[in-house]
């Protein structure tokens, strides 16, 4: 067990990518606590929010990718194209769904149609995609994380 936990650990690329999540749900539990003077354990693990762990993540993957195997490896084009996909859907597709969320949220428990919970019987998530600034603020965090990770590897 031990020579697992030493193993992943001498991977940069997955230390710097699970940091990047962490730090970025770390500090949006904070902000979410400094905005709402409210602890709200779910927004350690939930999505959505600022800073996008989505993007954190994938960055520092990538960013970490490209400082260990360089440019033209297949780990940084893997990890460059998978993080595009990942901060375009972020912004696209799983904003939609929360916005629409946050519409049939209002229709169905606000009595615009009163529906005593036939349908659905507790909302629907609503911060489940991020806004560019988010995206963009967990790109920057996922930079930051590989870097301060990379400088821990040197040998």
């Amino acid at each position: 067990m031990g020579a697992i936990v030493s193993g992943v650990m001498q991977n940069q690329a997955l230390v710097s990518g699970a940091l990047g999540w962490f730090v970025a749900q770390a500090l949006k539990t904070l902000i979410d606590l400094f905005l709402n003077h409210s602890f709200n354990a779910e927004r350690m693990w939930g999505s959505g929010g600022m800073p996008s762990s989505h993007s954190a993540t994938v960055c520092a993957l990538t960013v970490a990718s490209l400082l260990k195997y360089g440019v033209q490896s297949f780990e940084f084009a893997i990890s460059f194209l998978f993080g595009i996909v990942v901060m375009h859907d972020a912004m696209g597709v799983r904003r939609e769904t929360g916005k629409q969320a946050q519409v049939l949220n209002k229709l169905l428990f606000e009595d615009f149609l009163n529906l005593d919970g036939e349908i659905l019987t507790k909302k629907l998530k609503e911060y489940v995609g991020h806004t560019p600034l988010q995206v963009g603020c967990g790109a920057v965090l996922g930079v930051i994380v590989a870097l301060v990770v990379n400088s821990m590897y040197i040998p």
